[in-house]
């Protein structure tokens, strides 16, 4: 299924096998929460102060500005007709 999206002025499309996508992120899941388990709580900690500082570091260097994702989420919401949380209102 071909999916587009709109990052500025340019379209880019996406096309994927949502089924074996959706497998692939449970496998990873799976996997980490096996890793988190035997895993001593100082490495485990370590690695997701390390995990959230890139989050971090990259949600500053992205092209978007918060004001201009919040709007293109609200115009892909008003295509759609998805009512906004606890709304009601489609």
């Amino acid at each position: 299924m071909m999916k587009q999206f709109v990052v500025g002025e340019t379209t880019m499309e996406l096309s994927f096998d949502r089924k074996a996508h959706r497998e692939e992120r449970l496998a990873f899941v799976r996997s980490y929460a096996e890793w988190v388990k035997r895993t001593p709580n100082p490495e485990w900690s370590r690695n997701q102060a390390l995990l959230i500082d890139s989050f971090m570091i990259n949600a500053r260097n992205m092209p978007l500005s918060s004001r201009v994702y919040l709007e293109q989420v609200i115009r892909q919401r008003e295509k759609k007709q998805v009512p906004v949380s606890g709304s009601g209102i489609p």
